[in-house]
């Protein structure tokens, strides 16, 4: 019976949120909800002495990379450097690689440190552009960024400063950089199949006689009248990330009198310093050198500081759900029916991450999740961290874009799309491939050893 209520609260997360209503207020009330039912302890105290705990400890690890990230994504987007970078991949490609100009010019921004949701934004007018020369129908333009934003860049590449690729290295003592190999494994998949995904069907529709389907979009009449820094200007706050970070992970902090120097504190180096400090530089360069593309830098930054509060709320609100859920008795059973799967621990790791990414409609919410309630036991089983670290971010970006998604639901917003138009494609990309992508990786890494 108990666990028939961890399945209805489970339930009422996914419909509810998909309708609309807030994670702020939707996870604390089926929280108390379910330790209400399950009568394990009062619901009150579910909501003070174990929600708000799990919540507040997400927040203090990883505040600083949410606002930091939000800034650069902010500025960048404010500036113009965000348009300027993908007008120029696109322009350069041109019609005829309309959906790979797409999914590069987006995975460039994502993969230098501009957010998702930055992105969604940036890139919807020119890639709208870019489909309707091409003859390419509208409704597979999200299918082409959330390719290039919601997948490899955020989970597989290493490097990738997304906040999703620090989550793992506080609890596992490793770096953005984890699994190499193996993230690029994943990565190529997931891009190759992506694209050809995208272009089949994309052939077909074009084959059918189906057009772009919308004669005008506002949006993109503007960008010309928009004034923006040049090509090699845009790009060097993403360099400067790449570079601050490299060197600062793995130069100063690998360094013996800095390593020393923690250790001397009884403390370790944490893993999303390295971003924080690269994304600062970046902010700085963009202040100082940006100053006559920003309209209002203190409000963009301000704006920016703003903007990153819903999405780390939002998140820690799940966090703090999901430790109410697995403090239940219950849900010692559902781990028990995990753990008694005869497969091999990667296999459960994997499926555990993207169950609850799924169930919550988020990757960093499903990952921080696992990472605050089952980190620990998934390193006692004597798992690589490092690969632990790539296969809960590959798994968590499977079933995280159900249909409850926000990010999908924004993304649809912002294109002026609806679920029936677009979703199917978004799902291949997003959940098929990734997930495929996922147990991939754990089978050669099983097979071989590569990490």
């Amino acid at each position: 019976m108990d666990v028939a209520v961890i399945l209805l609260t489970l339930i009422g997360l996914m419909y509810f949120a998909y309708r609309g209503v807030s994670v702020l207020v939707l996870a604390p009330i089926l929280a108390m909800l379910a330790a209400l039912l399950t009568n394990d302890f009062p619901s009150l105290y579910a909501l003070s002495n174990v929600f708000m705990p799990a919540a507040a400890n997400y927040i203090k690890l990883y505040f600083p990379v949410f606002i930091a990230g939000a800034i650069f994504g902010k500025l960048m987007g404010a500036s113009g450097a965000a348009r300027t970078l993908s007008a120029f991949i696109i322009k350069n490609l041109g019609p005829r690689h309309a959906i790979l100009s797409v999914v590069l010019a987006t995975a460039l921004l994502t993969y230098g440190g501009v957010s998702l949701f930055v992105v969604v934004f940036a890139m919807y007018p020119i890639g709208a552009e870019t489909f309707r020369a091409a003859g390419i129908p509208k409704r597979l333009l999200p299918a082409a960024i959330t390719l290039g934003a919601f997948t490899f860049t955020m989970t597989a590449l290493p490097g990738s400063p997304q906040y999703l690729n620090t989550m793992p290295t506080i609890p596992f003592g490793t770096t953005v950089y984890a699994a190499p190999i193996l993230g690029i494994l994943a990565a190529t998949m997931m891009l190759t199949l992506g694209i050809l995904w995208i272009k089949f069907r994309a052939g077909k529709a074009i084959a059918a006689g189906e057009g772009y389907g919308e004669d005008e979009d506002t949006e993109s009449k503007d960008l010309a009248s928009t004034q923006s820094p040049g090509v090699l200007m845009s790009l060097i706050p993403i360099l400067l990330v790449f570079i601050i970070n490299f060197l600062m992970t793995n130069i100063y902090f690998k360094s013996p009198t800095v390593v020393a120097n923690y250790q001397t504190l009884e403390a370790s180096i944490n893993g999303t310093w390295s971003v924080i400090l690269a994304l600062g530089f970046a902010i700085a360069f963009m202040l100082i050198v940006f100053r006559r593309y920003l309209i209002d830098p203190n409000k963009q930054v301000f704006d920016g500081s703003v903007g990153s509060l819903l999405p780390i709320f939002n998140t820690a609100s799940e966090v703090g759900y999901g430790a109410v859920i697995t403090a239940l008795s219950a849900f010692l059973v559902v781990k028990a029916g995990i753990a008694a799967i005869d497969i091999p621990d990667l296999f459960k790791v994997a499926i555990t991450s993207t169950s609850l990414a799924g169930i919550i409609g988020s990757s960093s919410g499903g990952t921080g999740m696992v990472l605050a309630l089952l980190g620990n036991d998934f390193l006692s089983t004597g798992i690589n961290p490092e690969v632990l670290h790539r296969v809960v971010l590959l798994a968590a970006g499977g079933l995280d874009t159900l249909p409850h998604c926000g990010a999908v639901i924004t993304l649809l917003a912002v294109c002026r799309l609806s679920h029936r138009q677009s979703y199917g494609d978004i799902a291949v990309v997003t959940m098929a491939i990734p997930l495929l992508s996922a147990f991939t990786v754990i089978v050669v890494h099983l097979a071989t050893g590569l990490v």
